[in-house]
């Protein structure tokens, strides 16, 4: 037995009853990118079921003219899933989805953070002091930040309104290293009162022009520091029966390599569809479980619609290739852990639904409706697997 699960993150498909909650009313990432050009082309996910999911946007569908074959019956098992716990960020959407209910929200601090945070971090951390410390893009703030932060030796700190505490220095007089120092710091002291879903290092480099002009550009070796999950969960439960779990992209990093056997780290969403197909063809068992996170930190934070657009396309191209790479008793899950619509306002995770797309080729396809939270695709794995159940969830089998 195998599974193969794909995360496109942030690929919400409209907003939940209470995006009111959130402000999100009206975000729907999937529906505004099919309503952003007339021949989006989305195929092989459409053949899976996606435009027929209950309630989507009707772009998402496609004109009858856009088909490429789709066939009247489709392929999987199509549906989507609600978020039960207090929240609309990676950690949150992934840990759901393995089992874990969060009712208390991580903290958040859209204002920037309060000296009862920034005083500990900066004395332990042995650092002369922080710039930034407000809510920006991580593009926008490098570029008016970074000379300044190379000349002082102040690393930028910044946040977004979810929970992340951001630490961006240059790689080249920094040091990178010395950057995931202080960023073990802050995980340490973000807890309690001040906990946090996650502690991200965020390193860059100087990219000097022919024109003289400078400008700064983040490098692959971002790495999170979630809080650590506990042991009810999926992940554990697959360990503790001997079924590996081989993670590709940032899923080690969410789940602090809580039941991970193998890591692959990824540089692009394109990178990750590679090597997930290298793990296809190296581990013939066990859950094979990838992020494709560029949909997230590439083109929905930074609102860039066409960018989306042709992410989505790209993925849509590649999908055959990893249809081809199952066996007769593999399973592939594609699904999403928030929403993040670019062409909502503001720069942040939207809360949505999310697509539940499964396909095997002795699975019967047919429509699962609106499953009540991300735990069904959990438990369904678990099913599979022949191990314990989780706390919350009912499996889509």
């Amino acid at each position: 037995m195998r599974v193969i699960w794909i995360v496109l993150d942030s690929v919400g498909i409209g907003a939940l009853p209470d995006a009111a909650d959130f402000g999100d009313v009206g975000a729907d990432t999937l529906g505004h990118i099919a309503e952003s050009k007339t021949d989006f082309r989305i195929p092989n996910l459409r053949r899976l079921g996606l435009g027929r999911i209950d309630g989507v946007n009707p772009a998402i569908g496609g004109a009858a003219s856009d088909q490429d074959g789709v066939p009247d019956r489709p392929m999987g098992i199509y549906g989507k899933a609600a978020e039960l716990s207090d929240g609309k960020d990676s950690v949150t959407g992934h840990w759901e989805m393995i089992g874990i209910r969060t009712v208390e929200p991580f903290q958040t601090f859209p204002e920037g953070f309060p000296e009862r945070i920034v005083k500990p971090f900066v004395e332990e951390a042995g650092i002369p002091g922080v710039l930034g410390n407000c809510v920006a893009s991580g593009t926008e703030i490098i570029a008016r930040l970074g000379e300044e932060h190379e000349r002082t030796g102040k690393p930028i700190l910044y946040t977004s309104q979810d929970s992340v505490f951001q630490i961006a220095a240059s790689e080249e007089t920094f040091g990178l290293e010395r950057l995931y120092q202080i960023c073990e710091v802050a995980r340490r002291q973000l807890t309690g009162e001040n906990l946090m879903a996650r502690v991200i290092a965020r390193p860059f480099i100087r990219d000097g022009s022919e024109d003289g002009t400078v400008k700064y550009v983040r490098t692959a070796n971002r790495h999170d520091y979630a809080v650590p999950p506990g042991r009810e969960n999926l992940l554990a439960y697959l360990e503790e029966a001997g079924v590996p779990v081989i993670s590709v992209g940032k899923i080690f990093d969410l789940f602090n390599g809580c039941g991970i056997r193998k890591a692959n780290k990824t540089v692009s969403n394109m990178d990750g569809v590679d090597k997930t197909l290298a793990m296809m063809k190296q581990e013939k068992e066990g859950l094979i479980f990838t992020n494709l996170v560029e949909f997230d930190s590439t083109w929905g934070h930074r609102r860039d619609v066409a960018g989306y657009r042709q992410g989505l396309e790209d993925f849509d191209r590649r999908l055959p290739e990893i249809l081809r790479e199952m066996t007769d008793e593999d399973l592939l899950i594609l699904t999403a852990d928030h929403g993040c619509d670019p062409a909502f306002r503001g720069t942040d995770h939207t809360r949505e639904y999310v697509p539940v797309l499964m396909y095997g080729r002795g699975i019967e396809p047919r429509n699962i409706g609106i499953r009540k939270t991300f735990a069904d695709i959990g438990e369904t794995v678990g099913q599979l697997f022949g191990i314990r159940h989780l706390s919350i969830g009912t499996s889509i089998l």
